[in-house]
């Protein structure tokens, strides 16, 4: 630790910025991925009929999706929603190349992430056996809790991708 302490004191700011803009791609390049990753897989899940009734409940207690139900089946509206994330996925794949599909690809994500984070006020999301608020249970508070990271993601992935949009003006 002292090593890379010292290493670190020493170094011209040339050299660490060289180093800190690596490792920002390296983690920008593994943030878009890994957003890509998750609502690719968990969208392909909703074509199950395992996925589609787990997150019925979830669906059906939002006022922002509970209409899917009057216009399709459960599994009719847990394959939209999965072709949605899907197609953001892909999305956010072919943005690393387009920054305009990028930054609307970010746009979907952050919405995909900001609904499913509402499901947190509409769906029992904290448990009774621990006094309710703020003890969250496993699903789907704990479950869903985790979309904030992820919307914070895709939120500054659309920040990256306005800022490659500027580049090429």
């Amino acid at each position: 630790m002292s090593t890379t302490h010292a290493t670190i004191e020493e170094a011209a700011p040339q050299e660490l910025n060289a180093i800190a803009d690596k490792v920002t791609a390296t983690g920008r390049t593994g943030l878009r991925l890994s957003i890509a990753l998750i609502l690719g897989w968990i969208g392909a899940m909703k074509f199950t009929a395992y996925e589609a009734n787990a997150i019925q409940g979830l669906v059906q207690s939002s006022p922002f999706t509970s209409w899917l139900y009057s216009v399709t089946s459960v599994q009719g509206a847990a394959s939209l929603i999965g072709s949605v994330e899907i197609l953001t996925a892909l999305a956010l794949i072919v943005g690393i190349k387009f920054a305009r599909i990028g930054f609307v690809a970010s746009l979907a994500a952050a919405f995909t992430f900001l609904l499913t984070l509402s499901f947190m006020l509409t769906a029992p999301a904290w448990e009774p056996s621990l006094g309710g608020f703020p003890a969250l249970s496993v699903i789907p508070g704990q479950f869903l809790l985790k979309d904030a990271v992820l919307l914070a993601g895709a939120i500054f992935l659309a920040g990256i991708e306005l800022k490659r949009i500027a580049a090429t003006r």
